[in-house]
């Protein structure tokens, strides 16, 4: 499906119908009369399959306990083979309420009060709460950055963990907020030193299906015929893919049985959940019967992406990030706006809401994280705006 025909046909206006996105604005930036390009969701409806699915249970009329069916597992295990050539087992799978929480179990599992933690930073910030909310020790590691272009630095990554007796490592894959999609040879290398100083990694994935162009994600499972998945947790969810982020439903890979042991035993004591009938119903639904919506979702984020850099093309010292995956967009505004008037700018001036660079890390102020997972004319004016403040402030 091209984004056109996707657009007439699932965008929906989400103000007051308690979006966080849209309806904590006041909240959350002091006005409501911003842009909201920030969150990581979007204003398009789920699938019809998801839809129907969900009516269909609805109507049953019994929400009573329930249980993971097995034609969940095969939805999951027949999407991650056929999409990333990963070959799972269904002991290998387990279910969290999100990924988030799947990375805050694995913080409080692995590791101990003060042990270390390395996140590749600028960085999703949970990674980084969930490792200070857990009384651990963070360890920042700067990716390589000039004009737009985010790179690993291998020697600095190992500095950093012999430096800090580093426990463990949270990968993001795709890179979030820098779109990146790591090469086999990155991630490759990652995991060698990792196990050569025995750090375990916890491998978030879960923008593992919207990659663009000839990028292609890799699952970190699969590295060396999966050589490093006994020192390994993958989490990935159909949340990003299809907009189902409330439905709370993610799935875990442990490869390792006696691991596998210890989280069991753990969420058993801890945070024993019992499953979500709905959110399983929609992912089972979207996985199953979804890739029109699919396709159609990363049509209209290209398009996205290619007006952000249209828009912005006569600013030469605006740095985007490639969009390789993920659909967020991190724009450098260093060259034009001091770091002290970024909130200002950003804020008042271009009236756009949006994730601040230093929440992804202390050394990324004067950075932007942009949506681009939503109507095109949401985009373009904010995109307008950031132009006419930018020509503004080169003008003086």
């Amino acid at each position: 499906m091209k984004a056109k025909e996707f657009i007439e046909r699932y965008y929906t206006e989400r103000k007051g119908t308690s979006s966080l996105k849209w309806d904590v604005l006041k909240e959350t930036f002091g006005a409501d009369d911003l842009i909201p390009m920030w969150i990581a969701d979007t204003e398009f409806k789920a699938p019809e399959c998801v839809i129907e699915s969900l009516t269909e249970r609805i109507q049953h009329g019994v929400y009573g306990y329930s249980y993971v069916p097995e034609s969940f597992y095969e939805a999951v295990m027949d999407w991650e083979y056929t999409h990333h050539g990963y070959k799972l087992q269904k002991e290998w799978i387990r279910i969290t309420p999100g990924v988030v929480a799947a990375l805050y179990w694995s913080v409080n599992l692995l590791t101990q009060p003060g042990d270390a933690i390395l996140a590749l930073t600028p960085v999703y910030y949970p990674f980084l709460d969930s490792i200070k909310d857990s009384g651990r020790r963070l360890v920042a590691c700067d990716m390589a950055y000039e004009k737009g272009v985010f790179s690993f630095d291998a020697a600095a990554f190992e500095k950093a963990i012999v430096d800090n007796d580093v426990k463990m490592y949270i990968l993001c894959s795709p890179h979030n907020p820098v779109g990146h999609v790591w090469t086999y040879e990155e991630l490759q290398t990652m995991l060698k030193i990792c196990k050569k100083h025995n750090v375990f990694v916890v491998s978030d994935e879960i923008h593992q299906d919207l990659t663009f162009d000839n990028h292609k994600h890799i699952p970190t499972a699969t590295i060396d015929n999966s050589a490093y998945a006994d020192n390994l947790i993958t989490c990935f969810a159909a949340s990003k893919t299809f907009n189902l982020a409330s439905c709370f439903v993610s799935t875990i890979i442990i490869e390792n049985e006696e691991l596998r042991k210890k989280w069991d035993a753990f969420v058993k004591v801890f945070h024993n959940v019992d499953a979500n009938i709905f959110g399983l119903t929609a992912v089972e639904a979207a996985l199953c019967g979804g890739m029109d919506w699919y396709e159609g979702i990363k049509d209209v984020i290209h398009e996205n992406y290619l007006a952000v850099r249209e828009g912005l093309k006569d600013f030469d010292k605006v740095y985007l990030t490639s969009l390789e995956g993920t659909y967020l967009l991190f724009i450098d505004l260093r060259e034009y706006v001091a770091l002290e008037d970024i909130h200002s700018f950003v804020q008042d001036k271009c009236k756009l809401a949006v994730d601040y660079g230093e929440w992804f890390g202390d050394s990324w102020q004067g950075f932007i994280r942009l949506n681009l997972a939503t109507h095109p004319d949401i985009v373009n004016q904010a995109v307008s705006n950031l132009a006419r403040e930018l020509k503004a402030i080169s003008a003086k």
